[in-house]
């Protein structure tokens, strides 16, 4: 990481509450951020129940202290608020920063009452289909100042709360150029990737990859659905590879794996499970897929093949139509539209390696310029020094 921009206070304390520490965009952002307070000379807290990347956290300098902040139960929830409050008054926190909402209801409690300032991160847009919902939601606006994950999630939130536009900034996800680079991938960890697909070294189809978590709304199934109407069509030259971690949903993996059973698309649709080395598998890919049914608050599987050189499908609804240009580096397709899916990847296909090549590597410049972990650190420490000098300047 570069040096950051912003320096932080003499002495600054960061307390970051994450509900756990496993793979996904809060966990590694936070992590990120935790990484650079520690570079910049401050000390890097988080409270969190843990999960696979609490060692990097130790590895940096970070400190993570272990309690059940993810729980929604009442009793929890209370206990909580008094553990947060301790740990805030005695190591001096200088700010806090939730991340999620069940957190959120013991941690911006406890930092009031301990006189120190708190602001949040907005990471996705909540459903909200009940008053009490939308109440639930609305903690994440309670504290000091509001970070947005996206400019689409920043109009969410004042369009849904109507808070103040000096109160809610946009700081968009960043990756790690250095680990996100086409040049660093030996042939090694590409070769590992492509066996990890199930490819043989001989396959010259194209390939297209889903990344995320497998949870309905990511859109699998309509992934699926697309491909068995070009394999209807006749199209054999191409291969679907989902990565992703289940997260314990067995019955939905089974759906997935019996609908692509189903259709007689067992040699072209790979669910090949999780896999850590994501710069790789970009690479050992051709095209990204993002269907997700729902609008994504960022979308880092939008970005993340950009960064890699390699164009994108996405669905046309949330960050990805900020992240994506259309016809330019990717495709946009009509949201849980299985035709328009179809066509889009027809079109990546009979764009030819070069074409797709082209789209690439202007996809990866842009990328690089607008959705580096820098760029994220440095909004983020813009907004750390806004709240502690207004609160500061309040006493």
């Amino acid at each position: 990481m570069s040096e950051v921009v912003i320096s932080l206070p003499q002495d600054f304390v960061l307390l970051q509450v994450v509900p756990e520490l496993d793979a996904g965009g809060v966990e590694r952002t936070a992590v990120d951020i935790s990484r650079a307070v520690v570079e910049a000379g401050g000390t890097s807290l988080i409270a969190s129940a843990g999960g696979r990347l609490q060692m990097e956290l130790i590895e940096h300098g970070a400190e993570l202290i272990k309690m059940p902040v993810q729980s929604k139960n009442p009793l929890t929830i209370a206990a909580n608020l008094g553990r947060l409050y301790r740990l805030i008054r005695q190591r001096k926190v200088s700010l806090v920063h939730v991340r999620s909402r069940a957190p959120a209801l013991s941690a911006l409690p406890a930092a009031r009452l301990a006189g120190v300032p708190a602001l949040t991160t907005y990471h996705g847009v909540y459903n909200a289909k009940s008053g009490l919902k939308r109440a639930y939601n609305g903690v994440m606006t309670k504290g000091r100042h509001v970070i947005a994950n996206s400019d689409f999630t920043r109009r969410h939130v004042l369009e849904t709360y109507g808070l103040d536009p000096r109160l809610v900034t946009a700081v968009a996800r960043g990756s790690n150029l250095a680990w996100f680079d086409p040049d660093a991938v030996t042939d090694e960890r590409l070769q590992r990737a492509r066996t990890f697909f199930g490819l043989a070294a001989d396959d010259t189809r194209t390939v297209f990859l889903l990344a995320g978590r497998l949870t309905r709304w990511k859109g699998q199934l309509l992934a699926v659905e697309a491909t068995r109407r070009l394999h209807a069509a006749g199209r054999r030259d191409f291969v679907l590879v989902m990565v992703g971690d289940d997260q314990g949903r067995m019955a939905y993996r089974a759906e997935i794996e019996r609908a692509i059973g189903a259709a007689g698309l067992d040699d072209c649709v790979a669910v090949a499970g999780h896999f850590t080395d994501m710069p790789a598998a970009w690479l050992a890919s051709d095209v990204g897929v993002v269907p997700s049914l729902d609008p994504e608050a960022f979308g880092r599987t939008a970005v993340e093949p950009q960064l890699m050189g390699r164009p994108v499908v996405v669905a046309a609804h949330g960050a990805p139509v900020d992240t994506v240009i259309d016809d330019e580096t990717g495709w946009l397709f009509r949201p849980g539209d299985a035709e328009d899916l179809a066509r889009r990847m027809v079109q990546a296909l009979d764009a030819g390696p070069a074409r797709r090549r082209q789209m690439g590597e202007a996809g990866r410049l842009r990328s690089r310029e607008l959705y580096s972990v820098q760029a994220m650190v440095d909004g983020t420490f813009g907004v750390y020094a806004q709240v502690l000098e207004e609160a500061w300047a309040q006493g």
